[in-house]
This record gives structure tokens, C-alpha cells and sequence, in this order.
């Protein structure tokens, strides 16, 4: 039996039925589609590449404006290094409170610089550099705090005297008597 599609074969797995090859197109109309096809395949690609560089220079610029504004809050910083640590101190503040209940006080804020020298001091046996120190002085609280893991290390109550040494100084005024 012959199908439309098919023709016999000798291979009993097909059922005697092998594709037919395509049927060449005529030589004319073969070279006028190709060149259609050539000439619309042309304008996609020019779109496309003029797509791609019109993304990337807005990219470009999307990433340059981004670094004047940095650049300028940088400035900034440098032109008013108390507003800077005031907002610095208020961000570090605002982080904390979210693990720790605080004093309602503004903290004085520490970095840890070289960990290793604070060993011996138990609040600072796990600090680590970077950690930041918030020492609440009215609520006499000390807090260490990794802002690279968003963790509070330590809690300690703190001991600040009120500026007297234990020792009292006697000072004398001399007198003179007039005669």
C-alpha cells in the first residue's frame, strides 16, 4: 500500500513506508524569497542592535547619575561631619531597636577597632573589628552590636562614676594678716 507521503521500503520496522525527499522549488522563485528573507532578516537585526545600544546608553546613564547623587552624599558627609555621625548614629540606633528593647536616650556610639586588644575585657571576649559599642549613659547600658550579621553580641550594665576619685584632696588658701 502507498501513501501520499510515504514510500515503500524494504525495512520491515517502518512497515514499508519511508519519507519522501522535499521537492526542489524552481530556481526563480528560490532566489526571490531568499533575498526577501535576507533583506527583512537586515531590518530585524537593525533594530534590534539599535534596541540593545539605546538600552545600554540608558543603562550607562542610569548607572553614572547614581554615582554623581553618591558622590554628592559623600560631599555632603565631609561638609558636615556632625549631621553625618547624627545620622549615622540614629540608622545604627533604629537597627538595634529592632533586636533589643532601648532607653529612650540618644547613644554614644564606639567601633571596635583592634579586637584583639580588648580580650581581656569579658564584655568584649567575642567582639570582633567593626563591632559597634552603644553606651547608653543615663540608662548606664552597654550594647555590642555586628552590623555584618544584624546581631546584638552583648548587653552589660556600665559603671560611670560621677568624676570624683575615691581619694579627697585638701586644699588649703593661704591668709595674710595686715598689720
Amino acid at each position: 500500500m502507498v501513501d501520499g507521503n510515504f514510500i515503500p521500503g524494504n525495512n520491515s520496522n517502518d512497515m514499508g513506508r519511508q519519507p519522501m525527499p522535499p521537492m526542489p522549488a524552481p530556481a526563480g522563485k528560490k532566489a526571490r524569497f531568499k533575498g526577501k528573507k535576507l533583506r527583512f532578516n537586515k531590518t530585524v537585526l537593525l533594530v534590534i542592535v539599535m534596541l540593545l545600544v539605546v538600552v545600554g546608553l540608558g543603562g550607562f546613564a542610569w548607572m553614572k547619575d547614581k554615582e554623581a547623587k553618591k558622590a554628592k552624599q559623600e560631599s555632603a558627609k565631609l561638609q558636615n561631619p556632625q549631621e553625618a555621625a547624627r545620622i549615622e548614629t540614629a540608622k545604627l540606633k533604629a537597627d538595634v531597636a529592632k533586636l533589643i528593647e532601648l532607653p529612650n536616650e540618644d547613644p554614644t556610639v564606639a567601633t571596635v577597632v583592634d579586637a584583639s586588644k580588648l580580650k581581656t575585657q569579658s564584655f568584649f571576649a567575642n567582639a570582633q573589628n567593626g563591632d559597634k559599642v552603644l553606651l547608653f549613659p543615663q540608662a548606664k547600658k552597654a550594647i555590642l552590636y555586628r552590623p555584618s550579621i544584624n546581631k546584638v553580641i552583648e548587653v552589660a550594665p556600665i559603671n560611670i562614676g560621677d568624676g570624683t576619685t575615691g581619694a579627697q584632696t585638701n586644699t588649703t588658701t593661704p591668709t595674710t594678716k595686715k598689720p
